[in-house]
């Protein structure tokens, strides 16, 4: 397999310091947080100010190792790592949707956090329905475990 690197651009700022603490997703959470970019970077971020809702891209800094049968945080059965969004992972990354409030110089102010403070961030894009809603979906093991 191929390696790659990657620099972080920024932080994720939070109130949650503990594992324990975060939510399961940004869905659950009302969170108010904050991502501080690099300066080098803040040129980027031209233009984001318009949307309403951002896709954080960064690492789980705090995981360790990882295991391919996992049992997620919403079920008692075993899964697949890859069907579900256990942090414990080959390649750390996490994904989170939030909502943007608003953009100062490098800062970006947010709510729907669900990551530790201090997460590096990876990349940042818009969240645009167009590209990222999909109907017809089907959510595998999930969809009996949302009906309990």
């Amino acid at each position: 397999m191929i390696e790659y690197s990657f620099k972080t651009i920024g932080v994720i700022r939070s109130p949650f310091t503990e594992k324990g603490q975060t939510p399961i997703q940004p869905t659950r959470s009302h969170a108010m947080g904050w991502v501080e970019v690099g300066a080098e970077y803040a040129n980027g971020l031209q233009g984001l100010d318009g949307f309403s809702h951002i896709i954080l891209l960064y690492v789980f800094h705090q995981s360790e190792g990882y295991r391919l049968l996992v049992q997620p945080f919403l079920d008692d059965e075993l899964h697949g790592l890859f069907a579900t969004r256990h942090p414990c992972r080959p390649n750390p990354i996490g994904i989170s949707i939030v909502r943007l409030l608003g953009c100062h110089d490098n800062i970006l102010d947010i709510e729907g956090v669900d990551v530790l403070d201090g997460t590096p961030l990876l990349d940042i894009k818009p969240y645009v329905p167009d590209f990222d809603v999909r109907t017809g979906v089907t959510t595998g093991w999930y969809a009996q475990r949302s009906k309990e």
